[in-house]
């Protein structure tokens, strides 16, 4: 007998098309992580589902089914923010390609969960997208397992000390010395540690932040591009140092 879900919070990542009349629906959801559903006959004229499955929108499903393509039998639309300006929509685009692209399937992670809704409702009312985007991107690395912390090095396990200079390794984190991983050079020990008190507002811990993020994010890609970054880079948005 196939396995019953109801009533479970989640947002739609991302979704295209399957066979002739319905949608393959990826999805984030609070107690079963990342799955893909499918909505049957959901491209029809007729179906309220195509105007439902929103990325961005809170909805509650219901779905049925035991292997990796499960089936939506039910979708309730929830009162959430709205990504209005093209920064906060590219931005949350961003957001959920990472998901998409790099969390594990069915593995539940409630604290980004909580996290996910958080930046959703940050980006809805916030011109200034960087910091809130820094802070997801934290708790999407201490999710997969990549979290560090900023202000003691992993090679010597010693304390980050203002007036210094560290490197940053994707395996490892901050370190004192330039292993084979080593990405990045010449991170002042004073914007670590100010990293660390959760500054992402000032312009120096906004740089280290950003670059950062941006060589752990390309090392779990391995290599592979985001398009979420294309559509800043390539004239339909001017990227600014406060975009990802």
């Amino acid at each position: 007998m196939a396995a019953a879900v109801q009533q479970e919070p989640a947002y739609v990542l991302h979704r295209r098309p399957w066979r002739e009349t319905s949608l393959q629906v990826d999805v984030f959801s609070l107690n079963a992580g990342r799955l893909s559903l499918i909505a049957r006959g959901a491209s029809s004229a007729r179906s309220p589902l195509k105007a439902q499955l929103q990325p961005f929108q809170p909805l509650l499903l219901d779905w049925t089914g035991r292997g990796d393509l499960k089936t939506l039998t039910q979708t309730d639309v929830r009162p959430g923010p709205v990504l209005q300006s093209t920064t906060a929509l590219y931005s949350g685009l961003y957001v959920n390609e990472l998901l998409q692209r790099l969390l594990p399937a069915a593995d539940p992670h409630p604290a980004l969960f909580a996290a996910y809704i958080d930046v959703l409702a940050e980006l809805a009312v916030t011109t200034d997208v960087e910091p809130v985007l820094r802070r997801f991107e934290r708790a999407f690395v201490d999710a997969l397992g990549y979290g560090f912390a900023w202000d003691r090095t992993t090679d010597t396990t010693a304390e980050v000390e203002s007036g210094k200079h560290y490197c940053y390794d994707p395996q490892q984190g901050i370190v004192q010395t330039q292993g084979e991983h080593v990405r990045l050079r010449g991170l002042p020990g004073e914007t670590l540690l100010a990293l660390a008190e959760g500054d992402f507002e000032s312009l120096a811990c906004r740089r280290i932040a950003k670059r950062v993020m941006r060589v752990l994010v390309d090392y779990l890609l391995q290599g592979k591009p985001l398009h979420s970054r294309t559509l800043f880079s390539h004239g339909r948005h001017q990227p600014t140092e406060r975009n990802e």
